[in-house]
């Protein structure tokens, strides 16, 4: 498999393989050992969604260094993690929706780690098997209500905050990957995955200390310098190198 997504026709949902911008439909489990149509399926009425409807998606906060400084934040010991509601999931060319215009809404490129098995007590040097693949995301941040709290899951859990797709990359390796952020095409994050404090495979071995994970659970890994306020009529882009790149608008 390489880029999978979820798609969506009149009331069916399904995975695909996309392939030069061809969608193969798959038969059986995403997580297991599908199959996958010989030709590709019809465009016309085909709508793209997040790629994976997790049971959980786990933030990680100041993972990049440089990050970590803008923010005047002491760099953390081990990963600083919260929970962020499923329900704030919105996909590739969704319309991030702010709720309160006079609040300060922050943009943040990060790359997701999407869980392929069942993992609890994972070591780092086995992480990598429990991995399905990865695809890019932003965690929106409602930095009003984020400084006037001590946990951060309803300033980044409101309906649209967490874009994510628009489809997984499984044969990809994650520590040395540019990612970028454009704001009505002008850049305004430029990083690579090497400056992650806590890379990947630590993160899904500490997290899983913690929690279970399930197939299809969604990490965001952090996000590095640059964040910056969003407003009504921008048009966001998430460029991560080997990853479709994620777009979004702001209402």
């Amino acid at each position: 498999m390489a880029a999978i997504g979820r798609f969506q026709r009149g009331d069916e949902i399904f995975f695909a393989k996309v392939v030069d911008g061809e969608v193969f439909r798959l038969n059986g489990d995403p997580f297991g050992s599908p199959s996958f149509d010989k030709k590709p399926t019809q465009p016309k009425g085909l709508r793209t969604l997040t790629p994976v409807a997790p049971t959980k998606i786990i933030a990680v906060g100041l993972n990049y260094a440089d990050h970590a400084r803008e923010s005047n934040k002491p760099l953390p010991k081990e990963p600083l993690i919260w929970i962020k509601a499923t329900t704030s999931l919105l996909s590739d060319g969704g319309k991030i929706e702010i709720p309160f215009p006079q609040h300060r809404t922050d943009f943040e490129a990060e790359l997701a780690i999407v869980i392929g098995r069942r993992v609890r007590n994972v070591t780092p040097s086995a992480a990598a098997r429990y991995i399905f693949g990865y695809t890019a995301s932003q965690d929106i941040s409602d930095r009003t209500i984020q400084s006037g709290e001590s946990q951060w899951t309803r300033a980044k859990s409101f309906d649209t905050f967490t874009p994510l797709g628009p489809f997984v990359e499984t044969k990809i390796d994650p520590h040395e990957l540019t990612i970028q952020l454009f704001q009505n095409g002008q850049l305004r994050q430029n990083s690579n995955t090497r400056q992650l404090i806590f890379n990947c495979f630590h993160l899904v071995s500490f997290i899983s200390t913690n929690m279970t994970l399930l197939p299809g659970d969604v990490i965001l890994t952090g996000t590095p310098s640059g964040v910056g306020p969003i407003e009504s009529g921008d048009r966001l882009e998430v460029r991560i190198h080997g990853l479709a790149p994620l777009v979004n608008t702001v209402k």
